[in-house]
């Protein structure tokens, strides 16, 4: 287990920091990082040429800020993402594939368009990477209060990752926060899940498609893939639809009782399966149904725009149609606005928790509590009706 690294000094955020103050608190930071990596295992030769090197990034701080799964609306992010190019493309290399992707789902039941939805989100089918120094950015990382725990495992990790497969510092590039290779694993998911698919002795998955796709395949299986099902699907709800079943699993017959259709109008099916209700965009946006699989896909980015996206590519790449519902267009969201949203509810007794300006489900829970005492569509959806129900500018 990693333990808690106690840091020499609070850091405080980057955007207050004068320049000797970031250099010395990083460096009494590395410190401890450094104790730590010795009982971690790690080598002197690790410790001295490696960690002692690492240098502080503001502008990872900066992008750990302002996250698109949280600070952008669903249209926004859904249609930067799920675009012309990525469908073609995705289908392209799924035929490229063929050979090696079938392979990979006769022995971890994932399909085809699922595996090229998550390469092409991640890295535009391996074309971009990142450029950033992992280590650096983990070490920034973990010498932040904010995540500083779950930052140091991971740098403890790729560390370690480093020491197992003779990396160089140097190609250990990817994103901000330390994500790496054509399908983007942190390094926990590395070293747990990271195969040596082509056999050439070393799982790498920056250099070798078959390994990160075989890995991408062995990481969703071993979260719980589920064999021969859909992620989920959109649907059409009835105009008397009661918003107080959003968010709740129910049997698919369930569902269907309360008039709950497929998109197109059809029935849904009656499948032994259970579902949950997301709403991206609120009551006048698309409606979806998440099964046991959009779930899993959440465990690789605990974000449901992430999960719908991945989902929704997905079958596009299989011969789908596009979402019959097109998401609203909407004004992206300042944390800052959400906080005083979070702030109003706690005062007027719908406990959200800490203002922390993102809707996570406690804060979406209780605005849909706040919304039904006030004859509001109860969605938990944060539009212009609620803010300005419940003074908010």
């Amino acid at each position: 287990m990693i333990k808690n690294v106690p840091l020499a000094s609070v850091i405080l955020a980057s955007s207050l920091w004068t320049l000797p103050a970031v250099a010395d608190d990083f460096a009494s930071c590395v410190v401890n990082l450094k104790q730590t990596a010795q009982h971690e295992g790690l080598s002197q030769d690790t410790i001295d040429n490696t960690l002692a090197k690492v240098k502080y990034v503001a502008r990872v701080i900066e992008l750990d800020n302002k996250q698109p799964e949280f600070s952008q609306t669903f249209d926004n992010y859904f249609s930067k993402r799920v675009t012309a190019w990525r469908i073609q493309e995705g289908r392209r290399l799924l035929k490229e594939n063929k050979t090696l992707l079938t392979k990979l789902q006769d022995k971890y039941g994932v399909p085809p368009q699922y595996l090229m939805a998550f390469w092409g989100l991640e890295t535009n089918f391996g074309s971009y990477k990142g450029k950033m120094p992992v280590l650096d950015s983990l070490a920034t990382l973990a010498c932040d209060p904010r995540r500083s725990k779950y930052f140091t495992g991971e740098l403890m990790k790729a560390l370690k990752l480093k020491e197992k497969y003779n990396f160089d510092a140097s190609m250990m590039v990817g994103s901000w926060a330390g994500a790496m290779g054509h399908t983007q694993f942190m390094p926990s998911a590395y070293t747990h899940y990271a195969v040596d698919g082509d056999g050439d002795g070393k799982a790498d998955l920056w250099n070798s498609t078959t390994d990160a796709l075989s890995s991408a395949a062995n990481f969703l299986n071993k979260l719980g893939w589920q064999r021969d099902e859909r992620w989920g699907r959109e649907v059409k709800l009835p105009q008397t639809f009661s918003y107080e079943y959003l968010g709740k699993k129910q049997a698919l017959t369930d569902w269907a009782g309360l008039g709950v259709l497929q998109s197109n109008g059809q029935a849904l099916s009656i499948a032994d399966m259970s579902a949950t209700l997301y709403l991206p965009a609120g009551h006048t946006g698309p409606a979806f149904l998440g099964y046991k699989n959009f779930n899993v896909i959440m465990r690789w980015n605990r974000s449901e725009f992430y999960a719908i996206t991945v989902g929704h590519l997905a079958d596009r790449i299989n011969g789908g149609v596009s979402l019959v519902a097109a998401p609203p267009k909407q004004d992206n969201l300042s944390r800052a606005k959400v906080k005083q949203l979070q702030a109003k509810l706690n005062s007027k007794g719908f406990d959200v928790g800490k203002p922390d300006g993102v809707m996570g489900r406690n804060s979406k829970t209780g605005l849909r509590a706040y919304q039904k005492s006030v004859g509001i569509v109860a969605d938990g959806f944060p539009d212009e009706a609620t803010f300005n129900a419940i003074g908010v500018n």
